[in-house]
């Protein structure tokens, strides 16, 4: 049995995003059924606040220090939620763009999980060195413009750009996509048929998924 975090990031539940998440884990779950699939809600479930006692906490840890008082009282929620982002063997993200980027409360939680010495090293020689590894990820996004390639919108998309580069910092490689675009602007018809399209690219991936057997180091 292998373990899947899925991390909801619309607070909508007829998100298009959250559309192409219920048929992949429809399809996830037909081909393996005995698998265990936990939702993190970003706008629902308990998210720490990384205010400046948190941050003291991290600026510690970077120079090799412990941290202290109210310091190593906040760090502490900070480290519960990274282990249990560690825990899991395969993830998925599924989330709106908003304002070109991500909602902020993915951006929050983002900020706690991307720590030093946790989930990100750092050597005078090797650079950074991400520290979660062997582990696959899908985004499933959603966009209310278009932004393919091409298009003169293209370089207005923060959205996968982010979250590939950000967890891709922390060590993943096999990070892929499923995205349906123009939501707010393409016709019906259109939109109708973009979506069958996501959610069989989506189905698709399920299987791949199954077929994986996640590799921690």
């Amino acid at each position: 049995m292998e373990n899947i975090l899925h991390i909801v990031a619309s607070p909508r539940s007829e998100s298009y995003s959250t559309r192409l998440a219920e048929a992949f884990f429809a399809a996830y779950r037909q081909a393996r059924p005995e698998d265990h699939i936990e939702t993190l809600d970003v706008f629902r479930d308990d998210v720490p606040p990384f205010h400046a006692p948190a941050a003291k906490a991290k600026y510690a840890v970077m120079t090799g220090q412990p941290p202290r008082d109210e310091a190593q009282s906040a760090w502490r929620p900070v480290i519960e939620e990274i282990n249990h982002f560690k825990r899991f063997d395969k993830y998925v993200v599924s989330s709106p763009m908003w304002n070109f980027g991500i909602p902020y409360r993915l951006k929050q939680y983002i900020d706690v999980i991307v720590q030093p010495s946790l989930t990100v090293a750092y050597s005078p020689d090797k650079g950074y060195t991400g520290l979660v590894t062997g582990r696959p990820m899908l985004l499933l996004l959603a966009r209310g413009g278009i932004y393919r390639s091409g298009n003169p919108l293209e370089t207005f998309d923060f959205q996968e750009s982010y979250l590939r580069t950000i967890f891709g910092f922390i060590g993943f490689t096999d990070i892929r996509t499923v995205a349906i675009q123009g939501t707010l602007q393409s016709k019906p018809e259109q939109l109708e048929a973009d979506l069958r399209r996501a959610i069989a690219e989506a189905q698709d991936i399920a299987h791949e998924f199954a077929g994986e057997a996640a590799l921690q180091v």
